[in-house]
């Protein structure tokens, strides 16, 4: 195997890291479908390797025996469509660079996909999780205030913890988040919020790791960053996740609940409220209207509530035609 394909694969990459500010998450992704492409191209199905193709030798035909391997192995829908979009994305960067002349992953057809809305929690549920953990300890009023930003903003996990001190802003209620593609935005946050940021952060400091320089034996903190863990570190995105499955266990409820589901929940309850989708999407941070979108079909159920319980007609409650 002379590498061809994995050296284009790695200059792919550095393409989506330096060129398109793709975030970690979507390169591991990449690299991932695209590694296993690089594998099925260079390995038999038993295991044994086989010369690397030509770029050339690539055509579609090659591309959608690959997705039938997939089939074969029974991966989900949804993993076999992102894999294909990665093989896609990957085709039109060669092409592009001259490497291939035309993208043979152009034509592929993408699994169809089943209709699946986004989970989201009645308002007494939510309430009942953020208002769990106990704030009579330090660890509790941060779990707390993550909670309650969570609902309140709307914001990913991976915002979430990449927030610092400066990007709070408690006067105004607004705080600061570096989305996907490192695009800002400003997401208001409500009192509930701001007065559980306001008890961590009082109680915060204790837990900034202290360094001492090697040469000056000064110290200083490490990091702005807002919430910390046990150590004094940043806290990370699984850290967040363990915390919510924490939280959700405790509840006499059996919900599926992970930390994502509080922003579904976010943009919902607001939905439900009354707010436009324009101003759902500038919220979350959607690209597209079209993914703001799912969440009408969510709230469907929510109207026909309200239908029911206004319309004189919805109903023959008293018996009478």
């Amino acid at each position: 195997m002379d590498g061809t394909l994995l050296i284009w694969i790695e200059k792919y990459l550095d393409y989506l890291r330096f060129q398109r500010n793709a975030s970690s998450h979507t390169i591991r992704n990449y690299a991932s479908d695209l590694q296993q492409f690089l594998q099925y191209l260079t390995h038999t199905p038993e295991g044994e390797q086989r010369p690397e193709p030509e770029l050339e030798q690539i055509d579609n035909l090659t591309i959608r025996e690959f997705l039938g391997t997939l089939y074969q192995k029974r991966n989900k829908k949804s993993s076999i469509a992102r894999k294909l979009a990665s093989v896609r994305s990957f085709m039109k960067f060669l092409s592009l660079q001259e490497a291939i002349g035309t993208n043979p992953a152009r034509n592929v057809v993408s699994p169809k996909q089943e209709s699946r809305l986004p989970d989201y929690m009645a308002i007494d549920s939510v309430v009942s999780l953020v208002e769990s953990p106990d704030t009579g300890t330090d660890l509790g009023k941060r779990d707390r205030a993550i909670l309650e930003l969570l609902y309140a903003a709307g914001i990913r996990v991976g915002e979430l913890v990449g927030l610092n001190l400066g990007d709070i802003s408690m006067d105004e209620g607004l705080v600061r988040v570096l989305g996907k593609g490192s695009k800002e935005r400003i997401v208001p946050f409500g009192e509930r919020a701001r007065e559980s940021l306001e008890t961590y952060l009082k109680v915060r400091g204790k837990r900034i790791r202290i360094k001492r320089e090697p040469q000056s034996g000064m110290r200083h903190s490490e990091g702005e960053a807002v919430f910390l863990n046990v150590r004094g570190g940043r806290l990370t995105a699984r850290s967040v996740w363990n915390i919510v499955d924490r939280y959700v266990g405790r509840l006499a409820q059996r919900l599926k609940v992970h930390p994502h589901t509080l922003r579904h929940t976010f943009a919902t309850h607001m939905l439900n409220a009354g707010a436009d989708l324009r101003t759902i999407q500038e919220l979350l941070g959607h690209e597209s209207l079209s993914t703001t979108q799912k969440y009408t079909h969510v709230s469907v159920e929510h109207l026909i509530k309200v239908y029911e319980s206004c319309h004189p007609r919805a109903g023959n409650k008293s018996g009478k035609s």
